[in-house]
Order: C-alpha cells, then sequence, then structure tokens
C-alpha cells in the first residue's frame, strides 16, 4: 500500500517552472527546475529561491517557557531577546542528536522552533514527553499546517525582497527578524528572517500556506532580471555542504553528536540549567571527542558518497557522512566521521569505492565562504 505524498502550498506553481519532484521524507519535493548546477551557481552569484514550507514549526508558549527550553537545548535560551534566533540542538542523555533547530524568540514566553520536516513528529513528541508542567504555565503545539515558508538566497537576495516590502531588510541583521512585514499585492503579513542554509546571504519567509504560492509566484517575477532562479532540494544539499552546514541523519544523528560535528558553538555546557545530554556533552569537550567529522578532498578520481567506508592502514577508520563533486570548486570533496586521532589536515587516507580504495586528504572547511 502506497501513502500519498505530502504536497507543499506551493506545489502548483512548480510544474509551471519546471520542476521535477521526488519524494523527499514523505513530501512532493522538486529536486531541480532547470539543473542542479545551474541553480547552484545562480544562488552563488545572483539568487535562488527555495520552498521549504516541509520543515517544521513548534511553538512553546507560557511562563515557563524559557526554563523549559533551557532543559530541552543545548543553547542558552536566556540569552535570546525579542526578534532574536538562535540555533541549537535537542539531545538525548548520551549526547546523541534527536534534532537541529532553530528558534526565534518571538515576545516574551513566546518561542518559535523551526524543526527538519522529518523530524517533526518525532520533536514535538519528544517535548511533549518531557513537558511535566501545567497547562496555564506552558503549550507546547505542532503549528506546522500554519506556516509555509520561503528562503530567498545569493547576494541580490536582500534588492529582490526590497522592492516588495516597505520594511527596511538593512534593520535585519544576521539571525535577527521582523514580523508583521507586509509585501505588495498579498493579503496576508510575514514573519522575515535574515538566515539560511545556503552559505550565503538572504532571508527566510514564513507566512500562510494561503499566501505562499501567490508569494513564490511574486518574487520569481520580480527577481526575473537580476538572474533569480526556482532552486530544489539538490542545490540546496551542494550550497549546505560547501558552507559546512550540517544534515540532519548524516553530519547529525543520534549516533552523531554536537561536539563531534564540530559544532560546539551551539552547545552551552556552562549555563545553570542542565538540559538533556549536558553530561555527557561536557565530558566530551573536556576530554575531546572519539570521532571528529573532517572536511576530505580526493586525490584519485572518483566521488566520495555517503557511507562509503574510510580507512587508514588497512584499518576502517569512519565513514563519509555527505560527498559531491562541488559546483563551486570544482572539486571531488566529503565530509567524513573519522577517529579523532587520524583528524589533521593533511592526512592522507583511503576511501572505499566500490572495489576500489581511493587516495584522498583532509583538508580544512567549510570548503565555500563568502566574501562580505
Amino acid at each position: 500500500m502506497t501513502t500519498e505524498l505530502r504536497r507543499t502550498p506551493v506545489f502548483p506553481e512548480y510544474a509551471k517552472d519546471g520542476g521535477k519532484t521526488i519524494d523527499f521524507g514523505g513530501w512532493d519535493l522538486p529536486v531541480q527546475f532547470s539543473g542542479i548546477k545551474e541553480e547552484h551557481e545562480a544562488t552563488r552569484t545572483r539568487a535562488g529561491l527555495f520552498d521549504v514550507s516541509h520543515m517544521g514549526e513548534i511553538t512553546v508558549r507560557g511562563t515557563k517557557a524559557v526554563e523549559f527550553l533551557q532543559r530541552m537545548t543545548t543553547n542558552d535560551i536566556s540569552k535570546l531577546t525579542p526578534k532574536k534566533a538562535h540555533y541549537t540542538f535537542l539531545c538525548y542523555e548520551d549526547g546523541g542528536v534527536v534534532d537541529d533547530l532553530i528558534v526565534y524568540m518571538l515576545e516574551e514566553d513566546n518561542y518559535l522552533l523551526v524543526v527538519n520536516a522529518a523530524n517533526t513528529e518525532k520533536d514535538y513528541e519528544w517535548l511533549t514527553k518531557h513537558n511535566s508542567y501545567d497547562a496555564s504555565e506552558l503549550k507546547v503545539t505542532n503549528d506546522s499546517n500554519d506556516y509555509a515558508q520561503l528562503a530567498i538566497q545569493g547576494p541580490f537576495a536582500q534588492s529582490i525582497l526590497q522592492e516588495l516590502t516597505n520594511t527596511n531588510l538593512d534593520e535585519i541583521k544576521f539571525f535577527q527578524f521582523a514580523t508583521d512585514v507586509t509585501f505588495q499585492s498579498i493579503e496576508d503579513k510575514g514573519l522575515v528572517s535574515r538566515s539560511g542554509y545556503t552559505g550565503e546571504d538572504g532571508f527566510e519567509i514564513y507566512i500562510s500556506p494561503d499566501s505562499a504560492a501567490k508569494l513564490w509566484h511574486l518574487i520569481l517575477e520580480k527577481g526575473k532580471g537580476k538572474g533569480l532562479v526556482p532552486a530544489g532540494l539538490g542545490a540546496r544539499d551542494t550550497l549546505r555542504f560547501e558552507a559546512n552546514l550540517p544534515l540532519y541523519g548524516q553530519e547529525l544523528s543520534e549516533d552523531i553528536s554536537p561536539i563531534e560535528a564540530g559544532l560546539k558553538f551551539a552547545v552551552k555546557v556552562n549555563k545553570e540549567a542542565e538540559f538533556i545530554g549536558k553530561t555527557a556533552l561536557k565530558k566530551q569537550i573536556d576530554n575531546g571527542p572519539a570521532r571528529k567529522i573532517v572536511g576530505i578532498e580526493m586525490i584519485d578520481k572518483g566521488i566520495p558518497r555517503t557511507n562509503y567506508e574510510v580507512l587508514y592502514d588497512g584499518k576502517v577508520i569512519g565513514h563519509i557522512t555527505s560527498g559531491t563533486q562541488s559546483p563551486t570548486l570544482k572539486k571531488n570533496v566529503g565530509r567524513a566521521i573519522i577517529e579523532a586521532g587520524y583528524a589533521d589536515v593533511g592526512t592522507e587516507l583511503l576511501i572505499q569505492v566500490r572495489k576500489r580504495e581511493l587516495k584522498a586528504k583532509i583538508v580544512p572547511t567549510p570548503f565555500y565562504k563568502r566574501e562580505n
């Protein structure tokens, strides 16, 4: 029996732009429009528009919201102020990751958690399971059906979006956002955040599902003259990969901790609250993790694909988490989780590519960093 794929409110627009869709975690989403490399290059040099309405949105509100989120997440919620956001993790006791997410502080005692689409139900259950407060003190609700999300990314993202709104986008700094933003000829107001998953400047727009398709079309029309293109999951993956942004299930998982993934900045073990996983993560920080995620570049010809084994002197020391031919660098590169003792930059390794062992070396990451 086949389960019907879920579709975002923008789905009817895909075909008009030549979108080719695939099953992505139960969602019928575009993997590409004009082509992955073209969309990647357009986002790096001009602008790309992504439909990311499949992402999950969970609201945590009430007088105990800060106390609850301090216990549930690794970053320090007390440092947030209204209209600011941060990156954080939900972790298991052993330091493995339930999910990585962004927390938006909408106002005092009111937070929006944006989680990975495939993890939405799991995250919601995890949060509600640990909610021991009275309903008058804390409410956790899965509001995913109330939101669509579009991401406009790239050097021209701001100038294109600015033509559609009177909100001064210059005033929205990185990981800050504005609410009640109006767009020309769109009835619903949106939340506009300066953030993204590409390594480029840009914005993520949260709006009512009723207005999403119209806003998608409007942004594409407005951006046409500046080389904006609709972009799919394929380019989103190569862009995030070059910029060293993790993908849940690959660089982060219940078996790969934030410390192993090199994301210690979002784990505040010095905060007073005893968050879930704190003891295990503090131990990894104090002693150094047994494994580390590193960047690798192929010396021999071949592409390092997810789950390929990494060897050193005949011994399996880890596996590839993500790999591709970098459209920007024109090199075959990957990320791998390996035993920490072999993780120095410059170390030569072997990658098991089918029946062949191909040479690679550890290189610094990110593979790509935009010039400000």
